[in-house]
């Protein structure tokens, strides 16, 4: 396998860690252990229970021990440091159309194609985004284990399965009562954790019942507050003029610039955003949890589970930033007398910040039946309905055609603004989003026990499940209008029912070699159906020696919102040769060639600037699903007591992707005299300029990646010395290539897609006495020499990013009257992240968090 540029980084990266093991003994192994006297448990990647260590699917678990020694608050937090999160996970961003929502993203193939489950079953959606499950309504609290499925999963799981699967797996078994406090403070102002739990649990010889509440939360922290918010931002749009001509404008005359936050640079009034806006929003979760299993009689046992969790958030905008023309005889007009007024660049400061309140609820409910019809029959019924709402309101967003209406006749004094406080509050507007996501199921599941074989008994898994989705992410009225300065609506709702039956067989030819099939059928009712295959092999070549393969075919359905989007406004910037004459200018002025034009290779980016022009976007009901087709091949050796490995290559490659075309790539497609993806259109005005455009959802571009997965785990006992356990993960992506349109681009590297991932965890236990050190690393990206045609690439060409390491560390003491001290330290050595512009924000929020070192501590009490 070729490594690339950054092979020898990676090398060093695992020298170092090598050598840390030798000289700490510091990870985590799996003992040798006769599998005769395991008992049979049913691993996320397969239906059949199954007392083999090691499977033929590559599963990682995150146990209750990993999790407390992890020091993290919320199954998010504790997510984003899983090296299987290729390029990182979404978290709270303040303002983001999505700013309570944290999800998890594995390979770097977007969290729609990441399927989270809890206890086996899908979870809902966020309403706010139609796709990908929101982290943060799960309470870490409840979590007994988390286990990551890093192979496609479709043929057991449909649709979302192409990237892999976490399943968290709540606490089911509990003896007494514990109750849990803890507290984080950070470097970095505001950014505080706090979390607190309340369990409760009982069993016997019939049943068991566990009862619990938890809460945590992390503070709202203020760009003037992390790294990079020191420097004053600058934004034109603070009070500036310019002309419909090339004359050059400046600040807007009779304005002194000297509001708060309002100040000179050169001929420009600015204004300074970072002074109020916030990076990133708080979060809180509340939550309450009960399961139990009752044993009715030999053959029938009942089980149930309930769930309500509530996250709150909240994020904050500098004022709203708008454009407005003030036309000639104005008493705003800035240049009067020239017959044509100008256009205003202005901060609606005196209408205060935007603020944005998110309330995330979701409610889970879920009853079943087991039945042990036979020695070889067990069947288990199941009824599910879980309710996910969603609920958004923004204070101080600015009503467009009010505010121009407001201005043009001198009611609200640009010169002035902070002089008629009625007029701000007659075009300032609150607005709000509702939303849903609703699953109601039924489900049945069998296992068979089938005939005897040479490697033991084949055994036939085999279901089927009937969920109904019901969705809806509706804005207010006037953000759907596109009349809000600001922010935009994008309404969507819809429904479907899916009907699903699999089967997966278990053929066990020797005593060391098995075969699995498997196969999956989903119909969907509002756009068809897909059959999902796999087969998998499993061959124990020697003693503590596993060699496993798979390989399978996946899909992803077309979310709901994807298909049943309305349609919405905006102005979206183009550049255009075409649009660039049509407005007057020459072709030379236009960067024309010797033939006189330059849209032969159908790039725009020489036009003189760019231009708004009227732009749609909405859902595609024509939509249909993706295809993925995956492999992967690895084996597992526990090579001593004290020493086990784990290495897997995966490759995976996604055809009809579905994707929103972006305006700019409509016009070059249009340009070439490609033919443009159904759903889509352009409009132009008799001289060639721009007049609409419309885009929305199309399969349309493939993508194509691979990697290898390394997992190397130690124990070394050392008597009256304790016992030092460590694990190193390392994650390499070896291919990201992406096909868009008119572009085809190996991504890998490049800032943002990082190639290396990878963690060292380490623990020393000597009675009630334990240290945890964990190293997190993120490896260097770079950018190509040249920006691609069009698109989005961070920080320009050649950017580098250098390679980013922290260092964890926690102390733990077990005291005597069953009560637990937990002493930590998260980003010891107190690092920050590059400031690197991305998508807006000052670093890379999906890789890196800007806290700054963490100290925190917590106390568990058990009864």
């Amino acid at each position: 396998m070729s490594y690339k540029k950054s092979a020898s980084a990676l090398r060093l990266g695992v020298l170092q860690a090598s050598v840390l093991l030798a000289l700490s003994s510091t990870a985590f192994a799996q003992s040798s252990q006769d599998v005769s006297t395991l008992d049979k448990v049913e691993v996320t990647g397969s239906r059949i229970k199954r007392a083999d260590i090691e499977g033929a699917a590559p599963v990682t678990i995150l146990d209750r021990q990993a999790i407390d020694a992890s020091g993290r608050v919320s199954v998010a937090e504790l997510l984003r440091d899983a090296t299987f999160g290729s390029f990182g996970n979404w978290r709270p961003q303040s303002g983001s159309s999505a700013q309570g929502v944290s999800s998890i993203s594995l390979r770097g193939l977007g969290a729609d194609r990441t399927l989270v489950l809890v206890d086996g079953r899908r979870a809902p959606y966020a309403p706010s985004t139609g796709t990908g499950t929101d982290l943060n309504t799960i309470p870490l609290a409840a979590v007994e284990r988390i286990e990551v499925l890093s192979d496609g999963a479709s043929a057991l799981y449909g649709s979302d399965a192409i990237g892999g699967v976490v399943n968290i797996i709540l606490r089911k078994d509990y003896e007494g009562a514990e109750l849990r406090y803890g507290k984080g403070l950070t470097k970095v102002k505001g950014g505080d954790t706090e979390e607190a739990s309340v369990l409760f649990g009982t069993h016997s010889e019939r049943g068991n019942l566990l009862l619990g509440a938890s809460y945590n939360e992390r503070g709202m922290v203020f760009t003037r507050d992390q790294i990079g918010g020191k420097s004053v931002g600058a934004s034109f749009y603070g009070n500036n003029f310019y002309y419909e001509d090339d004359r050059p404008g400046g600040a807007l005359p009779g304005y002194a610039c000297n509001d708060p936050n309002f100040y000179r640079l050169g001929n420009n009034c600015v204004y300074n955003y970072n002074a109020e806006a916030a990076n990133e929003a708080s979060i809180k979760n509340k939550s309450l949890f009960a399961r139990g299993q009752w044993q009715i009689n030999e053959s029938w046992s009942f089980h149930g589970s309930a769930s309500y969790s509530n996250a709150n958030s909240f994020g904050r905008y500098a004022p709203t930033p708008g454009k407005v023309h003030v036309a000639e005889g104005s008493p705003n007009d800035p240049v009067p007398g020239d017959g044509q007024g100008a256009y205003v660049y202005h901060r609606y400061a005196a209408a205060g910040n935007r603020d944005s309140f998110v309330d995330n609820a979701v409610t889970d409910l879920a009853l079943g039946l087991q039945w042990q019809a036979s020695e070889r029959l067990a069947v288990d019924f199941g009824l599910r309905r879980s309710n996910a709402r969603f609920k958004e309101t923004g204070r101080g967003y600015i009503v467009t055609p009010l505010a121009e209406a407001a201005i043009a006749n001198g009611r609200y004094d640009l010169r002035n603004p902070y002089a008629n406080p009625d007029a701000v509050k007659a075009f300032t507007a609150t607005i709000g989003r509702d939303g849903k996501f609703d699953i109601a199921e039924l489900s049945a599941d069998a296992t068979l026990d089938l005939f005897d074989m040479g490697g033991g008994r084949s055994v036939l898994a085999f279901g089927a499940e009937h969920r109904k989705e019901t969705y809806a992410d509706i804005y207010d009225s006037l953000s759907e209008a596109g009349v809000i300065a600001g922010s935009a609506g994008n309404s969507a709702a819809g429904d479907r029912t899916v009907g699903s039956a699999y089967a997966e067989w278990l053929f066990p030819i020797a005593g060391n070699f098995d075969i699995t099939a498997a196969a999956r059928y989903d119909r969907y009712s509002d756009y068809g159906s897909d059959v999902s295959p796999k087969l998998s092999i499993r061959w124990q070549a020697l003693d503590g020696l596993t060699l496993r393969a798979s390989a399978g075919e996946g899909f992803r359905a077309p979310p709901l919102t994807s298909l049943y989007s309305a349609r919405s406004f905006s102005a979206a910037p183009i550049s255009d040769y075409r649009t660039c004459l049509g407005v007057g200018y020459t072709s030379a002025q236009c960067g024309g060639d010797a033939n006189g034009d330059n849209i032969a290779d159908g790039r725009q980016d020489k036009t003189v600037g760019s231009y708004q022009v009227d732009s749609y976007s909405s859902g595609n009901p024509a939509l249909k699903s993706e295809q993925s087709r995956q492999y992967s091949f690895g084996l597992a050796w526990d090579a001593t007591n004290w020493l086990n490995l784990t290495m897997d290559f995966y490759r995976i490659k996604i055809d009809d992707r579905i994707r929103q075309i972006e305006h700019q790539e409509l016009v070059d497609f249009d340009n070439r005299g490609i033919a443009l993806p159904a759903g889509t259109s352009i409009t132009r005005r008799p001289n060639g300029a721009l007049r609409e455009i419309n885009t929305a959802y199309a399969n349309e571009g493939d993508l194509d990646t691979r990697g290898v997965d390394v997992n190397l785990r130690t124990r070394f006992d050392f008597a009256s010395a304790g016992r030092i356990d460590s694990w190193l993960q390392i994650s390499r992506v070896l291919e990201h290539t992406v096909t868009d349109g008119l572009t085809h681009k190996d991504r890998l590297g490049w800032v943002g897609e990082p190639d290396t991932r990878a963690s060292l965890r380490n623990t020393w236990t000597n009675g009630d006495f334990s240290i945890n050190w964990n190293i997190n690393h993120i490896g260097d990206q770079k950018n190509p020499a040249k920006a691609p045609s069009f698109g989005f690439l961070a920080g320009g060409p050649e950017t580098r990013v250098g390679s980013y390491a922290t260092h964890d560390l926690s102390l733990t003491l077990n005291a005597p009257w069953d009560g637990s001290i937990t002493l930590g330290a998260n980003n010891l050595g107190d690092r920050y992240p590059e400031l690197i512009t991305y998508r807006g924000r000052p670093w890379n929020f999906n890789l890196y968090d800007a806290y700054g070192r963490t100290f925190y501590f917590r106390y568990t009490q058990k009864f």
